[in-house]
């Protein structure tokens, strides 16, 4: 048995010098690429992919399959090379990185059939292990391991640490975390370099066992944690041919393969498709209700509907109210605490491989922080559905720091994303539905104030499909309005017709993709003249949407009112008005495009 040992750990040994070859000869014929970060973890990645994963060739993505993310993802050769030397495809193959026509990218992402998530702009990667390793341990409840492997110089990145203690507050002892410490940076080498006594200092909240080569154990009921000093710099700075030929002569056995072993058992199958209400919205016409708390009943709803519908939050469930599903469901919420970009990772992870629809909410402008983990979302192909509270001036008292007036420009700009705003109760537990049945990012813009029931609880909602909410033959504008403003375009109207003005309203119900249809035929209705009113900045947002859709029209002129400067704390109320988008400015910017 102690000679079997040994000759396992030499053909991992070689198996970790053929996946140096492998990332050498791929970035070579890219011209392009990362040896050196590939060559630091080529042993890491020999015990994970041949001795230690659980995971079918035939189906990489299986729910039942260990997953594997590479947080430092221009690494992305060494993966390459594992997946291809295991026999998901010819090594040959990977002469293909880079290349336009060629699914192995510069960094890794989900057009390949075994990566789930894009990786490449770190310090990314662990909220997302920590989320696939959450469903896997507390609502799969399968034996699958989640492993992460973060590069020393994401490390850096605050986001990792409160990564790291997300998974240990929540005991995740099915996450593997490795650190690869070749102390190489982009530009210079690391700020801690090899310096190992820092980084075992810093996980406090984490076991950190010692590891033979061929075998990581689990700690506890803590993640396992690995931080491993490596480096292979040495190699380089010479031709590549010598440096092919020196590894090749540390290999034994030149045809050595080792073969994956199968999942230990099947996860769960589960039904994520034709989420609906269990009851449809139940509202009185004239009834005054946020559109924050309309969506905490839609989540529960959709909740009582389907096992799979989870809720995360970032420490602010009493004001987005998805502590109504908390109430209701608590094994179903998870808090992520004041940590946003945890907050989106770890739900991206959770929503990995079609295990849970997933709802995370937070105030509108935290989101912004999130930037970075929302577009790569998208890259991800993730479905995730996102939820911002307390938008615009319209807060009130709590000041420019609480309001969000940039996340409609931002979620408009992410190619994936699907833009929700809700103006009323009805609308919002519909808008609730629909984002738990649609395809890519969805985002869901509420508000803080108490709006008025417009809809009839039947009303049906399309996404892209607005809504006239008041018209007349005579209507000489029309009026374009979503949450807060569309309420106030609706007291304008009235204001306006006692003025002898008619004046059709539009509620575009989502922003992206925005019914440009509906909105040219409008305008062109009432006689071509169009005035916009929203709670956001002018970049980016409703407006400029709007006119975007009606560039070509030549008959068409369009006023646009919006949130001009930084604003500054008040009742709600007086900043509409301060700010020029209440209902009374609508009246004078009316009657002055009239007048033109």
């Amino acid at each position: 048995m102690k000679g079997d040992k040994k000759v396992d750990l030499q053909a991992l040994k070689d198996i970790a010098n053929k996946l140096r070859i492998d990332s050498i000869v791929a970035t070579n014929a890219s011209k392009s690429g990362h040896p050196t970060s590939c060559a630091s973890m080529a042993e890491i990645m020999s015990v994970l992919f041949f001795h230690t994963m659980k995971y079918k060739i035939s189906a990489p993505r299986d729910p039942s399959a260990d997953r594997f993310i590479l947080s430092k993802g221009h690494a992305a050769p060494i993966l390459y090379a594992a997946w291809a030397e295991a026999g998901l495809f010819p090594v040959e193959d990977l002469k293909n990185l880079r290349k336009l026509d060629s699914d192995l990218e510069g960094h890794p992402t989900p057009r390949l059939n075994f990566v789930d998530v894009g990786t490449g702009s770190l310090g990314q990667g662990l909220a997302v292990a920590a989320g696939m390793a959450y469903v896997g341990k507390y609502f799969d409840q399968a034996p699958y391991r989640v492993f992460c492997l973060v590069g020393d110089g994401e490390a850096a990145e605050g986001s990792v640490w409160e990564a790291l203690h997300f998974a240990g507050h929540y005991k995740l002892d099915n996450l593997v975390v490795i650190f690869d410490v070749n102390r190489l940076g982009q530009s210079e080498p690391t700020s801690l370099q090899h310096q190992m006594d820092v980084y075992d200092a810093r996980p406090l909240c984490l076991e950190n066992p010692p590891l033979s080569l061929p075998r990581l154990t689990r700690a506890g009921d803590s993640p396992t944690l690995r931080i491993k000093r490596t480096g292979m710099e040495r190699l380089w700075g010479g031709d590549g041919e010598k440096i092919i030929k020196h590894l090749q002569s540390l290999i034994k056995n030149q045809n050595i393969t080792l073969k994956a072993s199968p999942p230990v058992s099947a996860a769960p199958q589960v039904h994520i498709a034709d989420v609906t209400l269990s009851s449809p919205p139940a509202y009185k016409k004239g009834e005054l209700v946020a559109t924050r708390l309309a969506y905490g009943t839609g989540l529960k709803k959709i909740a009582d509907t389907n096992l799979r519908v989870i809720a995360l939050d970032g420490d602010t469930k009493n004001s987005t109210f998805s502590d109504k599903l908390r109430a209701a469901y608590p094994e179903r919420y998870i808090e992520c605490f004041i940590a946003e970009q945890t907050l989106v990772g770890v739900a991206t992870g959770a929503a990995c491989r079609d295990r849970a629809v997933v709802f995370a909410s937070t105030f509108a402008a935290f989101f912004t922080r999130t930037f970075d983990q929302i577009r790569m979302g998208a890259i991800s192909q993730s479905n995730i559905n996102l939820v911002g509270s307390h938008c615009g001036v319209s807060i009130g008292e709590d000041g420019p720091s609480q309001m969000g007036l940039e996340d409609i420009a931002l979620f408009r700009a992410v190619p994936t994303a699907t833009v929700f705003y809700p103006s009323d109760a009805v609308s919002t537990e519909r808008s609730v539905e629909l984002a738990a049945n649609t395809r890519g990012i969805c985002y869901i813009r509420t508000s803080r104030p108490n709006t008025a029931i417009i809809y009839d609880n039947d009303t049906v909602f399309k996404v892209g499909e607005a809504k006239i909410v008041r018209e007349s033959a005579k209507d000489s504008i029309l009026l374009i309005g979503s949450g807060v403003t569309l309420h106030e375009a609706l007291a304008a109207a009235d204001q306006l017709q006692q003025q002898g003005i008619s004046a059709r309203v539009l509620d575009p119900f989502t922003v992206k993709p925005l019914d440009e249809a509906a909105v040219r035929a409008h305008a062109h209705a009432v006689g071509g003249r169009v005035l916009v009113v929203e709670d956001h900045y002018q970049a980016g947002g409703l407006g400029e949407a709007v006119l975007s859709a009606l560039a070509l029209e030549r008959s068409v002129v369009v006023q646009h009112l919006y949130v001009k400067e930084v604003p500054r704390s008040g009742p709600p109320q007086a900043l509409l008005d301060k700010y020029g988008i209440s209902s009374k400015n609508i009246v004078v910017a009316a009657g002055k495009l009239l007048a033109v």
